[in-house]
């Protein structure tokens, strides 16, 4: 099924794909760097970044690595 079939079977259901399309984004970078997301995705980092300071989250302080040691 084309992207556009389904945007056409979204639309006509009532479904308002832009803002579920923004939550889901919005919630993954609640769960994943902004950076991650947009690479996974094929986002610019500017527009991950736009959304995850909209959702309150910065990860200034996540620290990558192995934290186990």
């Amino acid at each position: 099924m084309a992207p556009t079939t389904v945007g056409r079977r979204i639309t006509v259901a009532g479904i308002p794909a832009p803002h579920g399309r923004t939550a889901a984004l919005r919630q993954l970078v609640l769960q994943a760097q902004p950076s991650v997301v947009a690479g996974m995705l094929g986002y610019h980092t500017v527009c991950t970044e736009a959304v995850t300071a909209e959702a309150g989250e910065t990860w200034k302080n996540y620290v990558p690595g192995d934290h186990a040691r």
